[in-house]
């Protein structure tokens, strides 16, 4: 569950990069504002301190979790990930959502291990569609200028400890 709203606030800090690189008009912070779908992990990475960093030049690839992902939590989890004191454990879970680089879809393969903003590691399974971690990734290559987003169906959290 910890994991899983990270992730999401991770995603969203991702998607806080500068506009017009590689052509596109919107860095990830905007492009994720704009879909609407995620304003749960623009919250998260507002409350973060994350958004300067995700609208940076990158690139960064985002896996974001949606809305729907995030209201999936137990209840009251990211509520109390929201506030002040949890600070911490917020940037954890959205930089575990961040990757370094640009990584399009065509660029995943089964098993596929990539280091995390936040240090962990994610997997990438392919079998019976790509997945990061478990999360199903339902809308691909989301481009923006200073990167990649990946719209994920669940919230993924880093290891414990």
């Amino acid at each position: 569950m910890i994991r899983r709203t990270f992730l999401a606030l991770t995603t969203a800090m991702a998607l806080t990069a500068p506009a017009f690189a590689g052509g596109h008009s919107k860095d990830i912070v905007d492009t994720a504002v704009g879909a609407g779908s995620f304003t749960t992990l623009v919250a998260a990475v507002e409350a973060a301190g994350l958004v300067e960093t995700l609208k940076g030049e990158g690139p960064f690839t985002v896996f974001a979790p949606t809305d729907a992902a995030f209201a999936a939590l137990p209840a009251g989890t990211v509520e109390d990930l929201l506030k002040p004191e949890n600070k911490d454990r917020l940037v954890a879970i959205l930089t575990y959502h961040v990757v370094p680089g640009k990584v399009m879809s065509t660029d995943l393969s089964e098993g596929l291990k990539a280091a995390t903003v936040q240090g962990g590691e994610v997997t990438i399974t392919l079998e019976g569609g790509p997945k990061v971690n478990g999360a199903v990734i339902s809308g691909p290559d989301v481009e923006a200028s200073n990167g990649v987003i990946h719209v994920i169906d669940s919230v993924i959290l880093p290891p414990e400890g």
